[in-house]
């Protein structure tokens, strides 16, 4: 007869739980401590589209800090918020909200524009 505990047994638990325990805390003792502060508040500004105009046409926002801008399109026409030089993109359908998070900038200007109506639809974001 073998020494192991039989599956289900109250000792195989037990065992289970020494064979998990002790990766999991080595993990834990090596994860990077921002990974701990997901519950800090993130900077949060909005963008309404209508009729081809995105408003307010600037926004200022803090160098080197993630932040969320909040898109609603309350015209009825899909629009394309995009910016070239961070590589975003979003594409709302008429009535539709979406959003998108950025990584903190360096000190600049990043224009925003829907590129279904460039002429008009435009954002500054700057950097401070």
């Amino acid at each position: 007869m073998s020494a192991q505990a039989k599956p289900g047994s109250p000792s195989w638990r037990v065992q289970g739980v020494a064979l998990v325990a002790p990766p999991l805390l080595v993990l834990a003792a090596f994860s990077p401590a921002g990974v701990a502060h997901a519950e800090e508040a993130m900077p949060v500004f909005s963008i309404k589209a209508l009729g081809g105009i995105l408003e307010p046409a600037m926004i200022e926002v803090p160098a080197g800090i993630r932040f969320k801008i909040e898109i609603e399109n309350e015209g009825s026409d899909p629009i394309e918020f995009e910016n070239i030089e961070l590589h975003q993109e979003k594409v709302l359908a008429g009535g539709a909200k979406s959003y998108i998070v950025i990584n903190g900038l360096m000190p600049g200007t990043y224009t925003f524009f829907d590129d279904f109506h460039p002429n008009t639809g435009k954002v500054q974001v700057v950097v401070k």
